[in-house]
């Protein structure tokens, strides 16, 4: 089965929340990931930091889907895409060396 990596950066709406709402959000988006991943769903997720660990450059989500349809269709249930708080992008994957485990 294809993987894919969906890149997301927070829009303005997201980062003109406190940080509360954003740790609220935040939380949800976890555990839609943590119940994909408890029902089979072969995937990490992540942040991403700078060369001082400080988050502020988006975040990570690689999956398994059967088609980039498939894949459109299974990220727009992310909470964070849902509720239209972080611009995103997705691509399939095509590992040339090396190999994910499950």
């Amino acid at each position: 089965m294809p993987w894919f990596i969906k890149q997301e950066t927070f829009t303005a709406a997201m980062t003109s929340l406190s940080a509360a709402e954003r740790r609220f959000h935040c939380h949800d988006h976890r555990r839609w990931v943590q119940a994909q991943r408890l029902a089979g769903c072969a995937m990490a997720s992540g942040f991403l930091v700078d060369d001082q660990h400080k988050p502020g450059g988006g975040g990570l989500l690689v999956f398994e889907a059967e088609s980039y349809e498939a894949a459109k269709a299974f990220i727009a249930a992310d909470p964070m895409i849902a509720r239209n708080l972080v611009d995103w992008t997705l691509h399939e994957w095509k590992p040339v060396e090396g190999a994910l485990q499950a």
